[in-house]
């Protein structure tokens, strides 16, 4: 099959999709990334996702059902939590036999605002209040505290999958419509609650502090003292700060920042700076 072709042999729509194949389809999602490449990203993860329902779908057509795959094999990249959104609305067209060329502008119009949507939601959003509250559980010895995060995102992250299939299934182009009105304020109020819990985090377990004390007779001089009747927690937000001046100004990675904390942290607990 020419990989300029434009419509599939078989114009006549493919019945819908049963709950098993949808199912099936968002199982099969966990792997999107399994086969990623820095070429074509997670198509190869794309294809293998959604084929349970292409034979479906051009299952009367062999040649069809090449050609599908051949375009659907194609540059690909979006969040790995929300892909299930795009799949609906793929596989939707592709019932339908709507033109391959339409096709593929869909897949790249409804994949892009995703990436931004899905950080906010999961990375910015459910993974610092997730990970704040459980982590002060296991610091005080409860195993729970791991047990609950891993709950808590799973379950949220499924719950999702399951639900952007069906939704996005049901409403096949009219849900980019949807995204696309709302994706802006819904990302920037998602990553505003974000960055207040990454600030309530650093004022709750930020626990630097300095241990200098400067010999005064009987009233000796505490620099945490006089540091907490600046602002309290001020060494933490220093460092936090100093962090994102780096990654953000400097490009510097997370791994570097990290090393950057332990170098601090060792020289300044050899000579006795921090307590």
């Amino acid at each position: 099959m020419a990989s300029n072709a434009t419509h599939y042999n078989n114009l006549t729509p493919a019945k819908p999709l049963d709950k098993a194949t949808l199912n099936k389809m968002v199982l099969r999602s966990l792997n999107l990334q399994a086969s990623f490449n820095y070429e074509r990203m997670q198509a190869a993860g794309w294809l293998y996702c959604i084929l349970p329902g292409l034979e479906k779908i051009h299952a009367d057509n062999k040649e069809d059902l090449e050609l599908s795959m051949e375009h659907n094999l194609e540059f690909f990249n979006t969040h790995p939590f929300l892909v299930t959104f795009v799949m609906g609305i793929i596989l939707s067209l592709e019932q339908q036999k709507a033109d391959i060329e339409t096709i593929r502008a869909v897949r790249v119009a409804a994949m892009g605002p995703l990436g931004g949507i899905g950080d906010a939601i999961f990375w910015f959003t459910l993974v610092p209040i997730t990970a704040g509250i459980t982590s002060n559980m296991a610091i005080n010895g409860s195993l729970a505290g791991p047990i609950l995060f891993l709950l808590i995102f799973n379950i949220v992250q499924f719950a999702c999958r399951f639900f952007l299939m069906y939704w996005s299934y049901n409403l096949g182009t009219k849900a980019i419509d949807i995204l696309t009105a709302n994706a802006k304020e819904f990302t920037r109020a998602a990553s505003m609650l974000g960055v207040f819990i990454v600030g309530a985090l650093t004022s709750n377990y930020g626990g630097t502090t300095v241990a200098t004390v400067i010999e005064n007779g009987d009233s000796p001089i505490v620099i945490q003292s006089i540091l907490d009747g600046v602002l309290p927690k001020l060494i933490p937000l220093a460092l936090t700060l100093g962090l994102f001046f780096l990654m953000k100004k400097k490009n510097w990675k997370p791994v570097t920042c990290i090393a950057l904390l332990l170098v601090i942290g060792l020289v300044g607990a050899f000579f006795g700076i921090f307590a």
